[in-house]
Order: structure tokens, then C-alpha cells, then sequence
């Protein structure tokens, strides 16, 4: 078995290998490739990339900014795992929760997992009310329209098997593909699990980069592919 983790990464010059070593030396019991795409960043973000010497990292470049969807769609092209995790390239999430986001997959057939950081039991920053208001209603609609009881639709933790992602015909450009990637698996009748995670979450000063008008092109998204492909 092999993961291949997927990083879409936009001027993160002060996270990036940090993130990278530690998705590096996570044990996970199984081979693994990195997949780094720089969507443009304009910060010395190519440049560290482009120090790095390591066959288990692959790295991809975008000339400009085409934001998330793209840089997913890029790393999605040139993976080769039986499994797929996406790590965003900031501090917010865990690598060492790995093995509970496979878990799932490995011993209970299950195709997708998201990692939850509402669902409780792990440490998540007390902060951003609007933001988890804005969460909590677009997971409340997903769950409206695909009949589930997803607790984070928003989550940057989701982990595939290869199957569901060679599946997957990204149209979504921003992150609105967070939203676009949930009604699709849905709506394809996809097993999912949730599992609670870790959540070290950014302010906007620190450099979180999602903002409110993303949430209304979600809603869009998720009344869309309801009813087309």
C-alpha cells in the first residue's frame, strides 16, 4: 500500500518545510509520496522548494495563482498511492494524526474520511465565531440535501481511496472545491467516516486566507451538484 499526500501550497514561506518534515517522518506502516504544488506563491516559497532534495517529494509549479482547486487538480494528475490524503501547507493540521484518518479505510471499507474538528475529544483553538457559524450551516445543508450527519464539511482533512479520486472531475478553481468534493462523493453514494482531529487554526493576521464570500459560492456549489455532474 502506498499514501500519497497532496500539499497545495500558496506563500506559506514560514511553514512549508515544517510541514513537509513532518509528513516525512510520520510513520505510518506503508510507503509514502509527497506531492508539494506551489500555486503561484510570490513569496520565497519556489525557492525553498526548489532546495529540497528528496525522491519522495515531488514538486510542481504554477506560474501564477490559480488558487486551491487547480493546485488540487495538479497534484491529483501526478500522485500514484491507493490512498490520498490532502495537507494544507500552514500549521493547522496534525500529520501525526495519520493513522487515525486511515484507520478507517484500511480496516473498515470505508472509501472517504474526514477529519472532523467539531465532533470533539481533541484539542481545537477557541477562536473565529463567524468562521465555525459559517461552517456549521454549510454542514448543516450538506447534510439537508445528501441525507448525512457530517459534523465539518469545511474540514482540510479528507483522505481518499484512489478510486474516488480518479473519480473526481474538478471544476471548482477556490475553495469552493471543499464543497464541489463533498456533494460529489455524496451524491456518488461514497461509504464516509469522520474522525475527530486536532485543529490549531490561523487568524487572519497569522495568514488564514479563506474569507465570507467563499461560503456563498459553497452554498452555490452544493445546490449545483445536488442536481448535475
Amino acid at each position: 500500500m502506498k499514501l500519497s499526500i497532496v500539499i497545495p501550497v500558496y506563500n506559506e514561506t514560514a511553514t512549508i518545510l515544517e510541514v513537509i518534515n513532518s509528513v516525512k517522518n510520520i510513520n505510518i506502516g506503508c510507503d509514502k509520496e509527497i506531492i508539494v504544488v506551489n500555486d503561484g506563491s510570490t513569496d520565497n516559497t519556489a525557492q525553498i522548494l526548489d532546495s529540497i532534495e528528496d525522491r519522495m517529494i515531488k514538486i510542481y509549479h504554477h506560474k501564477k495563482n490559480q488558487c486551491k482547486g487547480v493546485a488540487l487538480k495538479t497534484g491529483f494528475r501526478n500522485l500514484s498511492g491507493d490512498i490520498v490524503i490532502i495537507q494544507d501547507a500552514d500549521l493547522e493540521y496534525d500529520p501525526g494524526e495519520y493513522n487515525n484518518l486511515l484507520d478507517p479505510i484500511i480496516n473498515h471499507n470505508a472509501d472517504v474520511v474526514y477529519g472532523s474538528r467539531l465532533s470533539g475529544g481533541r484539542p481545537t483553538r477557541a477562536y473565529m465565531f463567524w468562521h465555525k457559524a459559517g461552517n456549521s450551516i454549510l454542514t448543516f445543508l450538506t447534510n439537508i440535501l445528501y441525507n448525512t450527519t457530517i459534523t465539518d464539511m469545511e474540514t482540510g482533512y479528507k483522505v481518499f481511496k484512489r478510486a474516488v479520486v480518479d473519480n473526481l472531475d474538478i471544476k471548482s478553481r477556490d475553495f469552493t472545491v471543499e464543497a464541489e468534493i463533498t456533494a460529489k462523493i455524496f451524491k456518488n453514494k461514497y461509504k464516509v467516516y469522520e474522525v475527530p482531529i486536532s485543529y490549531y487554526g490561523r487568524s487572519y493576521s497569522e495568514g488564514k486566507k479563506i474569507r465570507w464570500y467563499h461560503g456563498l459560492s459553497a452554498i452555490w456549489a452544493l445546490l449545483k451538484y445536488k442536481f448535475i455532474d
